[in-house]
């Protein structure tokens, strides 16, 4: 710690999901180590920086996603509204060297209220194709860090601002990395998650794919499955009933000593669950949320997927009988995946949350 980094404050504004809550607990953690004092703007979502404890004041403000329906229109523009407000007011009060925002609606009354009050600020962008959150703030941003080269949806003057840092990830996962890979000679575990959206269709496929492979394999099997809490009994019956060794649970509070075990993931590709995955060195079929327009999941998952460490299913193509295909294949010769946990690792970037904070310390610094 220094003088310089001890009197000054650095506000993250970070929420809705994982993939923007979990880079900003990482840099939090970093900044925390190098002396800076830090806050987090966050939404009601804001319980996920539970982690951090008291050594970060956590301010929740209102925002909202613009949803179809003139109503529901009307309401997040008020909510909307209201967090910026409020955002304005704490940014005031606090003072903050610099402001960094991680992208998702709930970010965006915390940078833009930066902004309005001239206060530096920094994006990071975590997917391949910038969402619009950063779209929108990226013209008054002093820095756009991104987690990818070529990162789509920058105009060529925000290109120019633009620094490649990696996607932060957290220690306990950076921890997997040193956990060598085993493959699945013997038990065969396979740890599988829904994502943000909770998605069933992982628990439709995933029993159905299992049910037909050879009881040789079945019987090695020992299955993770984070699932919609509708979902949770109707999947741990159909896994009971074919005899599977299987935990089901709608969320796993123990993520890192799971992807620590596992010898495949299955799941979506959102940008953290690829960083993560791609540290840890684990070897994963990634199924994109079809939702998004721009298919920034399809374009995240193929960065692993063409080095090697992944294979990628669109939605349509993710049936029982392809998935049982691959398992069968990888359960008979257990060389495939550990050549993609191999090839997962080298697209791994541990040193991101150090880059980012090393870029935070510059721009709060700066005149």
């Amino acid at each position: 710690m220094t003088a310089q980094t001890a009197a000054k404050t650095i506000l993250l504004s970070a929420g809705g999901t994982g993939g923007h809550l979990y880079p900003a607990e990482a840099l939090a953690e970093e900044l925390l180590a190098r002396g800076y004092k830090v806050a987090i703007i966050t939404d009601k979502r804001g319980h996920a920086f539970k982690s951090l404890g008291e050594r970060v004041n956590i301010y929740t403000v209102r925002a909202a996603t613009l949803k179809p329906g003139l109503i529901a229109k009307i309401r997040a523009i008020v909510d909307m509204k209201l967090g910026i407000l409020s955002a304005l007011c704490l940014i005031f009060k606090i003072k903050p060297a610099l402001v960094v925002g991680f992208g998702g609606y709930p970010s965006f009354p915390g940078v833009l209220a930066a902004q309005m009050l001239c206060r530096a600020t920094v994006l990071h962008e975590q997917n391949a194709v910038m969402g619009k959150a950063n779209v929108w703030l990226a013209h008054r941003a002093r820095r756009i860090a991104l987690s990818l080269a070529g990162t789509r949806g920058l105009s060529e003057s925000q290109q120019k601002k633009t620094i490649v840092t990696g996607n932060p990830v957290r220690a306990p996962i950076i921890a997997v990395s040193r956990i060598p890979y085993t493959p699945p000679e013997t038990a065969f575990k396979i740890l599988i998650t829904g994502g943000s959206q909770a998605a069933s269709v992982f628990a439709d496929v995933v029993p159905e794919a299992l049910k037909d492979l050879p009881e040789s394999i079945k019987s090695r099997l020992y299955v993770m499955h984070q699932c919609r809490e509708n979902d949770l009994k109707t999947t741990a019956e159909k896994y009971a009933a074919l005899g599977i060794r299987a935990e089901t649970a709608s969320f796993f509070s123990d993520m890192a000593d799971r992807l620590a075990a596992c010898q495949l993931f299955i799941g979506r590709s959102g940008a953290s669950s690829v960083a993560e995955l791609a540290v840890a060195g684990r070897p994963a079929i990634f199924v994109p949320y079809p939702g998004h327009q721009d298919m920034q999941q399809k374009h995240n998952a193929d960065i692993i997927a063409q080095a090697g460490g992944a294979w990628v299913f669109l939605q349509p193509d993710f049936t029982p009988a392809a998935l049982a295909a691959k398992i069968r294949a990888f359960a008979e010769d257990p060389a495939i995946l550990t050549r993609a946990a191999e090839a997962a690792a080298t697209c791994g970037q541990p040193g991101a949350a150090a880059r980012l904070a090393d870029l935070v310390g510059e721009e709060a610094g700066a005149p």
